[in-house]
């Protein structure tokens, strides 16, 4: 799968399985999704991610990695510019969760990738294909959901 030209936004769930080497085929296609945009200069996340990102590769992934590694792979994400959510993103997230229906957690991730200017969202956890507040949704684990 190859990101295109325009301004994508990682959920925390495909930044996992880019980094967690027991996932298999999920690992290379999220793997070869973070490559791409890291050549395009495309990629953008928010601290949430990070912080998400974090807990899970130290703690819940089967092969989990060190703090001081975890820091080494987060590092050069800063370089992405990462969204760091305002009181006002709060207020903003809520009413995104009301309007669409989505957990509070996932209403911050759609609020920060609207923040971010992305016309793309992948995630695995929010329904592909769907338009968000003007971001569409891609499931990059899953090739069915990827648009021409």
């Amino acid at each position: 799968m190859s990101a295109s030209s325009q301004t994508a936004f990682v959920d925390t769930n495909v930044l996992i399985y880019a980094h967690d080497l027991d996932a298999g085929i999920k690992h290379e296609l999220a793997k070869a999704l973070i490559e791409d945009l890291w050549s395009s200069g495309q990629g953008k996340l928010s601290a949430q991610v990070l912080n998400e990102f974090y807990v899970n590769i130290t703690r819940k992934i089967r092969s989990t990695v060190n703090p001081e590694t975890a820091r080494a792979i987060i590092e050069p994400y800063l370089s992405w510019q990462p969204i760091v959510p305002s009181a006002d993103s709060t207020l903003r997230a809520s009413e995104i969760q009301q309007r669409h229906r989505l957990s509070f957690w996932d209403a911050m991730v759609v609020h920060a990738a609207v923040l971010s200017g992305a016309e793309t969202l992948y995630s695995e956890d929010l329904n592909a294909g769907q338009l968000i507040e003007g971001v569409r949704i891609v499931n990059p684990l899953d090739d069915s959901s990827i648009p021409e």
